[in-house]
């Protein structure tokens, strides 16, 4: 299910405050990743609501 776009306009990653943009690594997985090259968080949606908790975000690779 894709937020909307306004609603991507505000948020922003909880750790360095830059950017979200949401993914779709799997058909069941949802995520909003930080666009911070020295970030790279990856925050799960889990029944359409972010997660923005930084100990619930998955490390980038």
């Amino acid at each position: 299910m894709p937020l909307e776009a306004g609603l991507l306009e505000i948020l922003a990653c909880p750790e360095c405050h830059a950017s979200l943009r949401e993914e779709t690594p799997s058909e069941d997985t949802h995520e909003l990743v930080c666009e911070s090259q020295g970030c790279g968080l990856a925050y799960p949606i889990r029944d359409g609501i972010p997660v923005l908790l930084v100990d619930e975000a998955r490390r980038p690779a």
